[in-house]
């Protein structure tokens, strides 16, 4: 694989080349990316080896587009436009439906495909991109029909060398499942940390007082919103099903809690506390 070409170099897209470098050591990797300043930051950090523009990608052989996902609908049919007929060309956005529909009648839909790797940390920049990030966790790849097979052979063979298991979905499953156990959890961590700004006007007393669980609850209200917020927008159906059935919970253990319900209060979280038993299959690579 001769010229590798990344759009967006933030954490994903970056941590992804950080380990793509030490697989393929001819490659040339160059970077995309609408903030000068963080295509040249990716640089010196030696994530890519050169800057580049769209223009550039005709000369790809793998072209990663890891950019929000309200640029990547207008972003993806323009470097489909420009590629060469054997050049593979890869979404990483957290949303897939509206993606696959923006290029579903391209003419050259069959070197695209459509994934999403189900991993990340709170920080976001050239700076966040990180080695291993990928190691034991879970590809989502959507529409793999619709990529020559050939090029499925490419993108499997990179994503074994990232370590990842690979699982299969329709764009629309993956959205729903994903508003659930991703954009729910984003949700709930903004709004703890706004009601906690808002009610504890002190932040001495906030830095003082919070312990580890607060911190873990509030970690990911540190995300990017420039990333976020086309997430939250580009698959309101199903965040507002997910936020109604949260909401309602919320509801009753508010009702609980007025009513002096402790036995409602005890069976609610003697129930959740099953969820230990599912994330630890999840670290034991079940």
């Amino acid at each position: 694989m001769k010229n590798i070409f990344l759009i967006g170099t933030g954490l994903i897209g970056g941590s992804i080349l950080k380990d793509l470098r030490n697989h393929y050591p001819e490659s040339t990797l160059y970077g995309i990316d609408k903030n000068p300043e963080h295509a040249l930051k990716a640089k010196s950090n030696k994530i890519i080896d050169h800057v580049a523009q769209i223009e550039d990608v005709k000369d790809a052989q793998l072209v990663i587009v890891s950019i929000p996902v309200d640029v990547a609908l207008k972003v993806l049919p323009q470097v489909l436009d420009l590629v060469n007929e054997e050049a593979l060309v890869i979404d990483v956005g957290s949303t897939k439906e509206a993606i696959c529909k923006s290029v579903e009648e391209h003419k050259n839909r069959r070197q695209f495909l459509a994934a999403h790797p189900i991993a990340g940390t709170e920080f976001s920049g050239p700076d966040a991109a990180i080695h291993d990030l990928f190691k034991n966790k879970t590809m989502i790849v959507c529409e793999v029909e619709k990529t020559a097979f050939k090029l499925q052979e490419s993108a499997i063979a990179l994503f074994e060398k990232l370590k990842m298991r690979v699982r299969y979905m329709t764009p629309a499953a993956h959205d729903k499942h994903i508003a659930y156990v991703s954009h729910l959890s984003h949700i709930s961590s903004f709004m703890l940390g706004k009601t906690v700004i808002q009610e504890e006007v002190n932040e001495r007393d906030i830095f003082d007082l919070a312990g580890s669980g607060f911190e873990s609850t509030v970690r990911l209200a540190k995300s990017s919103p420039a990333m976020w917020t086309p997430i939250f927008a580009q698959n309101k159906e199903h965040v507002l099903a997910s936020l109604d059935g949260y909401i309602e919970n919320l509801s009753r253990f508010r009702e609980s809690v007025k009513n002096n319900d402790h036995n409602a209060i005890f069976k609610d979280m003697e129930q959740t506390n099953r969820i230990k038993t599912i994330l630890k299959g999840i670290e034991n690579g079940k």
